[in-house]
């Protein structure tokens, strides 16, 4: 008996899903569930175990693939970390800032600003993305390079620099660095809501953090229009 021609050789080997496994390659839709799948897994190990005590072996362990199948698509762990963090901003930011900018007073643009932004560093990844860069930053360096790379604090600051130089165009603004004060008011609305999330205090309430982000908008308007502050 003669072996398979050719052509049923190649039909059989792109018959179904199951070729990628017999030596096809895998489709595009494969090959990002894949890497979704690496990303999810090393967040959960990086963010149960840090980032020190997680290595690329474990990942594919858990993932029930090769440690050659993370390295085809991540040159190395911090590679890995860095796409961890783009997945969590991803899943905690909207894909598009520019309608919170759009309509609305100043005040109000800035009011819908600081609730989304204490929604998302508050939420449960973002505030575990924060321990681990506080607690390994130091060893790892890569953590922080990851982390400032990451775009999403950028643009933000990027629209509410162009916010607060318009309102200073229309001389409702006293206030000669925009940047600056784009960075400050980010600073304002987060730090303490978060560092108490953290457990360096107690977690404020929704009610209390409602609170917190409209006197945290008070502030920053009543120092850059030059008027003393009532709100706290």
């Amino acid at each position: 008996m003669t072996g398979p021609t050719r052509r049923q050789h190649d039909a059989r080997s792109f018959d179904g899903p199951a070729a990628p496994n017999r030596g096809g390659r895998p489709s595009l839709q494969q090959a990002e569930q894949k890497r979704g799948l690496i990303i999810d897994v090393a967040t959960t190990l990086f963010f149960d175990q840090g980032y020190g005590a997680t290595s690329i072996e474990a990942i594919a362990k858990h993932a029930g693939i090769a440690k050659r199948t993370i390295y085809d698509r991540f040159r190395d762990k911090a590679d890995l970390f860095d796409a961890v963090i783009h997945n969590v901003i991803g899943r905690i930011r909207p894909t598009d800032l520019a309608p919170l900018f759009e309509g609305g007073s100043f005040e109000e643009i800035l009011r819908r600003l600081a609730a989304l932004a204490l929604r998302a560093a508050l939420s449960p990844q973002a505030i575990a993305l924060h321990r681990i860069i506080l607690a390994e930053a130091v060893r790892f360096p890569e953590l922080a390079h990851a982390v400032n790379g990451e775009g999403s604090k950028a643009e933000a600051v990027a629209h509410i620099t162009s916010l607060i130089e318009r309102e200073r165009s229309a001389g409702r603004l006293n206030l000669d660095n925009a940047q600056f004060g784009a960075e400050q008011f980010l600073q304002l609305v987060i730090s303490l809501p978060q560092c108490r999330a953290m457990g360096l205090g107690t977690p404020m309430t929704q009610e209390e953090l409602d609170v917190w982000g409209q006197n945290a908008v008070n502030l920053f308007l009543h120092g850059c229009r030059g008027w003393q502050s009532q709100c706290c």
